[in-house]
């Protein structure tokens, strides 16, 4: 199992595009942004449910309403993706390049 939780949309691709290792590499480096977006956001959302589930635990006052959620959502995103290391990146892309791979091959089905 992947420590990568995320959906990447892959309906934009030109499938039959992709051949070699570099062409899947291309693609990869060019997804990966976005990729990062949608790891921020996931780990945005496991971060607000895990700050709301303390603040309930303690007596805390909850901030329930969905645009604050967004708000953190977004913007724990935005730093995620700014900070990501290369290693993370690295991995990222090579998880990338991995999903790509099987969804030509289920697509050639």
């Amino acid at each position: 199992m992947s420590k990568f939780q995320i959906n990447i949309d892959f309906s934009n691709i030109d499938l039959a595009a992709l051949d070699t290792e570099e062409d899947f590499q291309r693609e990869a480096k060019i997804l990966l942004p976005k990729a990062l977006v949608k790891l921020g956001e996931s780990v945005g959302e496991k971060t607000w449910e895990e700050l709301q589930q303390g603040l309930k635990g303690s007596g805390g006052k909850l901030k329930s309403s969905q645009s604050e959620k967004r708000r953190f959502i977004q913007e724990t995103a935005r730093t995620y993706q700014r900070n990501a290391s290369n290693r993370e990146k690295q991995e990222l892309e090579v998880y990338i390049v991995e999903q790509l791979r099987q969804y030509k091959q289920e697509s050639s089905r």
